[in-house]
Protein backbone atom coordinates (compact mmCIF):
# COMPACT_ATOMS: atom_id res chain seq x y z
CA UNK A 1 0.00 0.00 0.00
CA UNK A 2 1.52 3.38 -1.35
CA UNK A 3 1.33 6.16 1.60
CA UNK A 4 1.75 10.27 0.00
CA UNK A 5 3.16 12.31 1.85
CA UNK A 6 2.17 15.76 0.91
CA UNK A 7 5.27 18.01 1.29
CA UNK A 8 4.48 21.69 2.67
CA UNK A 9 6.86 24.36 1.36
CA UNK A 10 6.15 27.40 3.97
CA UNK A 11 7.20 30.86 2.94
CA UNK A 12 10.63 31.68 4.11
CA UNK A 13 12.33 34.93 3.39
CA UNK A 14 15.52 34.05 1.67
CA UNK A 15 17.52 37.12 0.82
CA UNK A 16 18.16 36.20 -2.73
CA UNK A 17 15.53 33.19 -3.01
CA UNK A 18 11.81 33.19 -3.81
CA UNK A 19 9.60 32.60 -1.28
CA UNK A 20 8.35 29.20 -0.96
CA UNK A 21 4.80 28.64 -2.04
CA UNK A 22 4.18 25.54 -3.71
CA UNK A 23 4.25 21.19 -2.89
CA UNK A 24 5.36 18.58 -3.57
CA UNK A 25 3.63 14.99 -3.42
CA UNK A 26 5.82 12.07 -2.88
CA UNK A 27 4.50 8.55 -3.14
CA UNK A 28 6.35 6.18 -0.44
CA UNK A 29 5.36 2.86 1.50
CA UNK A 30 4.80 2.96 5.04
CA UNK A 31 7.96 1.70 6.02
CA UNK A 32 9.54 4.35 3.88
CA UNK A 33 7.10 7.20 5.65
CA UNK A 34 8.23 5.60 9.29
CA UNK A 35 11.87 5.64 7.72
CA UNK A 36 11.72 9.18 6.76
CA UNK A 37 9.89 10.45 10.28
CA UNK A 38 13.15 8.94 12.08
CA UNK A 39 15.58 9.95 9.96
CA UNK A 40 13.64 13.81 10.37
CA UNK A 41 13.38 13.60 13.99
CA UNK A 42 16.90 12.58 14.58
CA UNK A 43 18.04 15.32 12.49
CA UNK A 44 16.07 17.81 14.63
CA UNK A 45 14.03 18.59 11.12
CA UNK A 46 10.38 17.84 10.47
CA UNK A 47 9.77 15.47 7.02
CA UNK A 48 9.74 18.76 4.73
CA UNK A 49 12.42 19.96 5.82
CA UNK A 50 14.49 16.95 6.25
CA UNK A 51 13.74 16.03 2.76
CA UNK A 52 14.91 19.30 0.74
CA UNK A 53 17.90 19.44 2.87
CA UNK A 54 18.78 16.26 1.28
CA UNK A 55 17.22 17.26 -2.22
CA UNK A 56 18.57 20.48 -2.11
CA UNK A 57 21.89 20.77 0.37
CA UNK A 58 22.36 24.13 1.78
CA UNK A 59 25.74 24.39 -0.31
CA UNK A 60 24.45 24.39 -3.48
CA UNK A 61 22.05 26.75 -2.14
CA UNK A 62 24.63 29.01 -1.34
CA UNK A 63 26.11 28.42 -4.63
CA UNK A 64 23.46 29.47 -6.60
CA UNK A 65 22.72 32.00 -3.85
CA UNK A 66 26.48 33.50 -5.08
CA UNK A 67 25.56 33.20 -8.62
CA UNK A 68 22.71 35.06 -8.42
CA UNK A 69 25.15 37.98 -6.27
CA UNK A 70 27.30 38.00 -9.21
CA UNK A 71 24.74 38.62 -11.64
CA UNK A 72 23.28 41.32 -9.90
CA UNK A 73 26.49 43.40 -9.90
CA UNK A 74 27.48 42.97 -5.96
CA UNK A 75 31.12 43.95 -5.23
CA UNK A 76 32.68 40.94 -7.37
CA UNK A 77 35.78 40.59 -4.81
CA UNK A 78 33.67 39.90 -1.73
CA UNK A 79 31.21 37.50 -4.10
CA UNK A 80 34.55 35.56 -5.47
CA UNK A 81 35.83 35.38 -1.93
CA UNK A 82 32.90 33.99 -0.32
CA UNK A 83 32.59 31.59 -3.56
CA UNK A 84 36.40 30.65 -2.49
CA UNK A 85 35.71 29.97 0.95
CA UNK A 86 32.68 27.72 -0.05
CA UNK A 87 34.74 25.90 -2.76
CA UNK A 88 37.63 25.44 0.09
CA UNK A 89 34.91 24.29 2.50
CA UNK A 90 33.88 21.30 0.39
CA UNK A 91 34.76 17.62 0.39
CA UNK A 92 34.17 15.37 -2.86
CA UNK A 93 30.69 14.01 -1.65
CA UNK A 94 29.61 17.66 -1.00
CA UNK A 95 31.26 19.55 -3.82
CA UNK A 96 29.52 17.51 -6.81
CA UNK A 97 26.19 18.16 -5.67
CA UNK A 98 26.66 21.29 -4.93
CA UNK A 99 28.19 22.37 -8.11
CA UNK A 100 26.13 19.80 -10.80
CA UNK A 101 24.15 22.98 -12.19
CA UNK A 102 25.03 26.98 -12.43
CA UNK A 103 23.17 29.66 -14.33
CA UNK A 104 26.28 31.30 -15.61
CA UNK A 105 24.91 32.66 -18.82
CA UNK A 106 23.70 36.02 -17.03
CA UNK A 107 26.81 36.25 -15.86
CA UNK A 108 29.51 38.27 -17.85
CA UNK A 109 32.24 36.59 -20.14
CA UNK A 110 34.50 37.01 -17.02
CA UNK A 111 32.47 36.47 -14.22
CA UNK A 112 31.24 33.17 -16.09
CA UNK A 113 34.87 32.07 -16.92
CA UNK A 114 36.08 33.11 -13.00
CA UNK A 115 33.14 30.99 -11.99
CA UNK A 116 34.25 27.94 -13.99
CA UNK A 117 37.77 28.31 -13.70
CA UNK A 118 37.82 28.34 -10.14
CA UNK A 119 34.70 25.34 -9.68
CA UNK A 120 37.02 23.27 -12.41
CA UNK A 121 39.71 23.96 -10.12
CA UNK A 122 38.03 22.79 -6.67
CA UNK A 123 36.96 19.73 -8.82
CA UNK A 124 40.52 18.83 -9.76
CA UNK A 125 41.85 19.56 -6.20
CA UNK A 126 39.14 17.16 -5.12
CA UNK A 127 40.25 14.14 -7.55
CA UNK A 128 36.58 14.84 -9.69
CA UNK A 129 35.42 15.50 -13.16
CA UNK A 130 34.12 19.18 -13.50
CA UNK A 131 30.63 19.66 -13.92
CA UNK A 132 29.48 19.45 -17.57
CA UNK A 133 28.06 22.86 -17.37
CA UNK A 134 31.71 24.33 -17.23
CA UNK A 135 32.35 22.92 -20.62
CA UNK A 136 29.62 25.37 -22.00
CA UNK A 137 31.47 28.62 -21.35
CA UNK A 138 33.67 29.64 -23.88
CA UNK A 139 36.79 30.84 -22.66
CA UNK A 140 37.68 34.58 -22.63
CA UNK A 141 38.67 35.81 -26.47
CA UNK A 142 41.79 37.97 -24.59
CA UNK A 143 43.86 37.39 -21.98
CA UNK A 144 42.81 38.93 -18.51
CA UNK A 145 45.41 39.52 -16.00
CA UNK A 146 45.09 40.30 -12.69
CA UNK A 147 47.65 42.49 -12.04
CA UNK A 148 47.36 45.68 -14.32
CA UNK A 149 51.76 46.21 -14.06
CA UNK A 150 53.56 44.48 -17.38
CA UNK A 151 56.29 43.43 -15.49
CA UNK A 152 54.24 41.02 -13.28
CA UNK A 153 52.37 39.63 -16.56
CA UNK A 154 55.50 36.98 -16.68
CA UNK A 155 54.73 35.92 -13.19
CA UNK A 156 50.95 35.31 -13.74
CA UNK A 157 51.55 33.40 -16.81
CA UNK A 158 53.93 30.75 -14.81
CA UNK A 159 51.68 31.26 -12.07
CA UNK A 160 48.14 30.91 -12.70
CA UNK A 161 46.65 27.42 -12.07
CA UNK A 162 45.69 25.33 -15.57
CA UNK A 163 41.68 25.99 -15.14
CA UNK A 164 42.50 29.70 -15.18
CA UNK A 165 44.82 29.63 -18.10
CA UNK A 166 42.63 27.53 -20.44
CA UNK A 167 39.99 30.43 -20.02
CA UNK A 168 42.72 33.12 -20.86
CA UNK A 169 42.64 34.09 -16.91
CA UNK A 170 45.93 34.81 -15.41
CA UNK A 171 45.82 34.70 -11.29
CA UNK A 172 48.03 34.60 -8.69
CA UNK A 173 45.93 32.37 -6.58
CA UNK A 174 43.01 30.42 -7.12
CA UNK A 175 40.51 28.18 -5.16
CA UNK A 176 41.89 27.83 -1.32
CA UNK A 177 44.51 30.48 -1.45
CA UNK A 178 44.24 34.18 -0.90
CA UNK A 179 46.27 37.10 -1.69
Amino acid sequence: MDVCIDIKLEPVQLPVMASKSQQLQVRLTPEQKKRLKRLATAAGQDVSSYVLSRVLPPSQKRFEELLTLLSEGEDTRYVLASLNDLLSELGPGELRPALAHAEVGRLSPFLGNYVAAMVEQACYLNGLPPPPWTATVAPLDRPHFAAPWPGLRLHLLKAAPVPFKRRNLFVDAAVGSRV
